[in-house]
């Protein structure tokens, strides 16, 4: 070999230093607690025994237990699929034409700030996106104290998003453990006693989680007490449709309040009465003084969306736009969510007759029937709770509150035993 290809082949040894190991960066990090709802739905899986339920998942089901993908949905994008659109990006504010059409279901067509050009809106990501927006618009702009007042008890996200907006989250009374309804009484002391000006969050409908609504009397007097305070109403409105099986009726307090001149603000979500829960689409709008300044307010929104998504979602955007154009899509949908609605209703009553007539349960289960939407407060301990979970495998959230959603022919008469034996 020559000395050439020696000197080629030799390579100089080089020897690194031991490297020297850090603490993870991480390793403050503390473990958070489990979701509640996952918990259930993470339980319900593991367990092996034939007749386990599951009422945690806030998700429609069909009488067979079984996801639903409403027809109408699946016809509005056969038609997107067939006119092959492209995907280009939204405007900040999304879908111009389905910011029109979930405005008008919401405020309803007759609505004077929105044949005035008084509504400022901006599509988002379903409901939680609504809230979220919404609740960094508020911190921002709105004039009186940066408190929100919730109910109690309230959807477990509405916290963390209005605290995370950077309110102070207080409380006024709502759900009444005795009745297994509405403590309107206390719902008046405590909106009366809190301090004018005060951020007030209302579910418009189908109150979650425990299917309890003021009826429209209450709604006035509310209003009345609300107007008097110079309060602001943020209404959530998850369920329009869904509760009642009238969209107009569900949109009641909304209009009301509207009409009587409050300048509202308002979250809308299609996950639940369009059965779009993974498209994530929603709205979140506020009513203006004028055109002027809904022009400001639209501008302001479009700067607190911006930093957080750039721009909503397409797809969904474009189904319930679709849906809500044409007036045959937009019956059919309609007619579908009276059945979903009067799916829900039946099982409420089915559920309450096996109770009482035949499994002679000597409790009140009025309540049941009484309560409204998806959701249904079951007034029982958590004691009750843990046996219904670890002796009838029948999985609810520790509270009590059930997803009548996951109520069929097939489990309810199973339901109803074991509810009997647990509150006996």
């Amino acid at each position: 070999m020559s000395a050439r290809l020696l000197c080629r082949s030799v390579r100089p040894i080089v020897s690194f230093p031991r490297a020297v190991r850090f603490e993870s960066v991480w390793a403050g990090v503390q473990a958070g607690p489990p979701d509640p709802i996952l918990g259930v739905t993470e339980a319900f899986k593991k367990d092996t025994d034939p007749r386990k339920i599951n009422l945690g998942v806030g998700a429609y089901r069909d009488g067979n237990g079984k996801p639903y993908v409403l027809p109408s949905v699946r016809e509005a994008e056969g038609h997107i699929f067939a006119e092959k659109l492209d995907k280009e990006y939204l405007p900040i504010t999304g879908l111009p034409q389905f910011d029109q059409l979930a405005a008008t279901l919401a405020y309803g067509e007759n609505s004077a700030p929105l044949k005035e050009g008084r509504i400022a809106a901006t599509q988002s990501i379903s409901g939680t996106g609504a809230l979220r927006i919404g609740g960094e618009f508020l911190a921002r702009h709105y004039p009186g104290p940066k408190a929100i007042y919730v109910p109690t008890p309230t959807w477990g996200n509405h916290i963390p998003i209005f605290k995370n907006s950077g309110f102070e989250v207080k409380h006024y009374a709502y759900y009444d453990k005795n009745t297994c309804g509405l403590d309107f009484e206390g719902m008046v002391r405590d909106l009366k006693a809190a301090p004018e000006n005060s951020i007030v969050l209302l579910h418009a409908c189908a109150h979650n989680p425990t299917g309890v609504d003021p009826t429209q009397e209450q709604w006035r007097q509310l209003a009345e007490v609300m107007k008097e305070k110079k309060q602001f109403p943020f209404f959530d409105m998850a369920y329009q449709g869904f509760a009642s099986g009238d969209a107009d009726r569900d949109a009641y307090a909304v209009r009301y309040f509207v009409d009587q001149g409050f300048e509202i603000a308002l979250s809308q979500s299609f996950a639940k009465n369009m059965g779009m829960y993974g498209e994530r689409t929603g709205l979140f709008s506020l009513v203006t003084a004028s055109p002027d300044e809904k022009s400001r307010v639209e501008s302001q929104l479009k700067i607190t969306v911006r930093p957080m998504i750039s721009n909503p979602p397409l797809h969904g955007a474009r189904i319930a736009a679709r849906i809500l154009s044409d007036p045959a899509l937009k019956g059919q949908w309609l007619e579908e969510l009276r059945g979903m609605s009067n799916r829900i209703q039946t099982m409420r009553s089915t559920l309450k007759n096996l109770l009482v007539n035949e499994y002679g349960s000597k409790r009140n289960w009025d309540h049941i029937t009484n309560q409204i939407g998806m959701f249904a407060f079951l007034g029982i301990s958590p004691e009750q709770v843990e046996k219904l979970v670890n002796e009838h495998h029948v999985y609810l959230t520790k509270d009590g509150r059930i997803s009548v959603a996951g109520i069929t022919e097939h489990n309810v008469k199973h339901l109803a035993e074991s509810l009997a034996k647990v509150t006996a």
